[in-house]
């Protein structure tokens, strides 16, 4: 995934898909696998969460949850531009289809589906 993202920019990760796709719950394992010590919850009332993480390459992990975002400049004024310009950053978007104008052009694209009963589908773009 490293060889996707720019020298100086943050790697990416846009998640779109419909609620209860699997966005969360991948999120959740993703910050795991990464050794974020904290509960990820999703920060869909504060928009976002930084973690610290203890990788050679990365340090920090930003959890954004911009469901009830309207427009990209509420995104703009937390400081995005700043976050995703940092190399030592994974970023990590959920509902990334309301901010896709702000989104890197590297940025991985993870779309959830939700099929039937307990069973999801996701495709990498």
């Amino acid at each position: 995934m490293a060889g996707k993202r720019e020298k100086n920019g943050a790697l990416v990760l846009a998640l779109v898909g419909d609620l209860g796709s699997g966005k969360t719950a991948f999120a959740q394992t993703f910050a795991e696998a990464l050794g974020v010590k904290d509960k990820i919850k999703s920060p869909t009332f504060i928009i976002f969460r930084k973690h610290e993480i203890h990788q050679r390459e990365f340090r920090f992990f930003y959890h954004f949850d911009v469901y009830r975002i309207h427009n990209e400049k509420e995104i703009l004024n937390l400081g995005w531009e700043e976050i995703i310009s940092n190399p030592q950053n994974i970023v990590l978007v959920e509902w990334a289809d309301k901010i896709e104008k702000i989104l890197p052009k590297n940025c991985i694209k993870i779309i959830f589906k939700h099929l039937k009963g307990d069973k999801r589908e996701m495709e990498i773009d």
